[in-house]
């Protein structure tokens, strides 16, 4: 729905406000770690050479909460240019409920991850005990600017929208099943939901007692239950075996190929 035939931009931020000790992106996400600072009218030129090469039509931005401004500016830049891509923002959902209020026209597509239902597991985690108040009051928004229906392009491509993601930690199926009865309750059953199986142990967390593993298929299939008993019914739901698929070695040209 968001890639369609020709895949999507997407910018890459360092450094994050969550530090998730499990986080795929670690390479770049870690606060501890150096990053290098580009000037946005590089990043600009950089982004509509390559949308207009490959002929992508959907400009996403992965982990942005802690660099608004640089992302509205990247967004008007590319506006005054006369573009009309589709914006997504790929955020972790503990974002501030004025943020999100102040994005409004910014963002088509808001494809948040809710995480925790489990304020200490949070903080366990990723290191801040309000993630799920703060969550809740950011989807909210979220809903409130989007609904639950998802608008189409002519080609079936997202035009605007919300897309709320989860991803099932092993060990943690209460967790993910709270996560999912707070969205019916909060928002809407009617909301797109991404349930997802891919969770796979970076070496930071391989020796770890919960998380040292990939989820196993009675732990999905007992949360994707859950997911029908509570009447979503529109949204994606990730095959198993998807664990080694979406593993970013950031030190490579190409992180993903």
């Amino acid at each position: 729905m968001l890639v369609g035939k020709t895949g999507i931009c997407n910018v890459f931020f360092g450094h994050c406000n969550l530090q998730c000790i499990y986080c795929q992106n670690f390479q770049i996400s870690d606060n501890a770690i150096p990053c290098s600072m580009r000037e946005p009218a590089e990043v600009v030129e950089e982004i509509l050479g390559f949308m207009d090469e490959n002929g992508v039509r959907a400009l996403g931005f992965v982990s942005p909460s802690h660099v608004i401004p640089q992302m509205t500016g990247i967004i008007e830049a590319i506006r005054l240019v006369g573009k009309d891509y589709t914006v997504v923002m790929n955020t972790n959902a503990y974002d501030k409920k004025e943020t999100i209020e102040s994005l409004e026209g910014f963002v088509d597509v808001y494809l948040p991850d809710f995480k925790y239902a489990d304020s200490d597991l949070a903080l366990e985690y990723s290191g801040v005990r309000d993630y799920p108040v703060a969550g809740v009051r950011a989807l909210r928004e979220m809903f409130r600017q989007k609904g639950a229906g998802l608008h189409l392009r002519p080609d079936g491509t997202a035009r605007s929208g919300l897309i709320i993601r989860h991803l099932v930690l092993p060990g943690h199926v209460e967790n993910s099943k709270n996560c999912l009865r707070i969205i019916a309750e909060e928002l809407s059953p009617s909301v797109h939901i991404s349930l997802m199986s891919q969770y796979h142990p970076t070496p930071r967390v391989e020796g770890h007692a919960r998380l040292g593993r990939t989820v196993s298929e009675e732990e999905f299939l007992e949360v994707v239950e859950e997911l029908h008993r509570l009447g979503f019914r529109h949204g994606w739901i990730q095959e198993m075996g998807s664990d080694r698929l979406y593993l970013p070695d950031f030190r490579r040209e190409n992180p993903f190929g």
